[in-house]
């Protein structure tokens, strides 16, 4: 799929937007303090890097929701009525040419997620829009004008840059998704962001444990030397003496191996106090705050101690009403509103909830409630659990 083709309608000569300051779609800001906590930087890169890459639990519920989100079947209304046949039912069903639907649309959950935008290129074949492009946010920029509005959005790559206008002559342009962020007029906000502290803390006790199973599963001790004669070590024994434990006595490979000392030293083991040893509950409190900010139950990740819902049918249901379909509303609201201007303003694109499994339940409950209400006729019925009325 040739990337950068534009639409018949937009190849008129526009006006070049100045050129002006913008905001990267992320910016870049690392919390340190010296002698304090360190904390990962929040560029799309290090989220999806420390977050999306590294951490399970970030990984498994960005995981969840994309594809969750992806499985959701289109529907295309056209003045009212359900379209089978339709140019954009067809672009919904295969979007990237070379691609299925659920991968292009799990792509672009998954940038919501990690960064809070999704970028949609139209792709031309002819006279009309033959499939979509995923614009990685990373290297997306906006372009303010003079008036501190988005005057154009740029995109980079290869060494390349290129332009798109943002309200072009004619066609629908480029669709930015975004989800809300309290102090950027232009960019979203990622959930992820939200947790990296606890994605963090996560991340760091993940790797003291590794550590400390490296140290064969122990604190370090203490070697003490306490010659008869009095004196301290020489810089060349101490050297040697550190290296020789380095060398012999550290690691897993090594654990339990008897250690050898002369001339006045002597090993003075630490152990772990029971609050030290409390790491799986700071790891767990860690784990609920990164499914909280994605909006995945803790119940559903296989973290233990969240009570939240009485059974895993109805943290799956919640899971499903308040974390997936809003965002599939989200992008059915500003499809229609990005395709209207090309396809007439009675297009309309919705969703099937009813395929979602984890809402079989309610929908079990509304056929059987519709089903026992014998004053409502057969049309009526249909109605009211969502399908349109039968034109004979």
């Amino acid at each position: 799929m040739a990337f950068g083709l534009r639409l018949p309608w937009t190849r008129a000569k526009q006006v070049r937007p100045p050129a002006a300051k913008g905001w990267l779609p992320g910016a870049i800001a690392a919390l340190s303090d010296e002698g304090g906590a360190r904390w990962s930087g929040r560029s799309y890169q290090a989220i999806a890097r420390e977050g999306f890459m590294r951490n399970p639990v970030a990984h498994r519920a960005i995981r969840m929701i994309a594809e969750a989100a992806a499985s959701v079947p289109w529907l295309v209304f056209d003045e009212g009525r359900e379209q089978d046949r339709h140019p954009v039912a067809d672009l919904l069903r295969r979007p990237d040419p070379g691609g299925v639907s659920d991968g292009f649309f799990e792509t672009l959950y998954g940038h919501l997620l990690l960064s809070g935008n999704a970028w949609v290129n139209p792709v031309a074949a002819g006279d009309r829009i033959s499939g979509l492009q995923l614009l990685r946010p990373d290297r997306m920029r906006v372009i303010e004008g003079p008036d501190g509005w988005p005057s154009a959005y740029e995109h980079q790559a290869g060494g390349k840059r290129r332009r798109f206008a943002v309200n072009p002559e004619e066609g629908p342009g480029l669709l930015h998704l975004k989800l809300f962020h309290p102090l950027n007029d232009h960019l979203g906000f990622a959930p992820l962001e939200a947790a990296l502290m606890a994605l963090d803390l996560h991340n760091a006790s993940t790797g003291w444990n590794k550590a400390l199973i490296d140290n064969s599963a122990r604190p370090s001790g203490a070697l003490v030397y306490q010659p008869k004669e009095g004196g301290n070590l020489t810089p060349e024994q101490y050297d040697r003496l550190k290296s020789e434990l380095e060398e012999g006595y550290q690691g897993a490979r090594r654990a339990g191996r008897p250690m050898l000392l002369e001339g006045g030293l002597d090993w003075k083991a630490m152990g772990l106090t029971p609050r030290d040893m409390d790491f799986m509950e700071a790891r767990n409190g860690a784990a609920r705050e990164i499914a909280l900010a994605l909006g995945v139950p803790p119940m559903l990740l296989g973290i233990p101690g969240d009570l939240t819902y009485a059974n895993y049918q109805e943290a799956n249901r919640a899971f499903c009403r308040l974390t997936v379909l809003p965002l599939v509303n989200r992008t059915a609201a500003a499809l229609t509103a990005w395709l209207q201007p090309v396809h007439g303003s009675g297009l309309r694109i919705d969703y099937d909830a009813d395929r979602l499994p984890g809402l079989s339940a309610e929908r079990d409950a509304l056929w059987a409630r519709v089903g026992a209400a014998g004053f409502l006729s057969d049309e009526e019925k249909r109605e009211a659990v969502g399908y349109q009325r039968v034109v004979e």
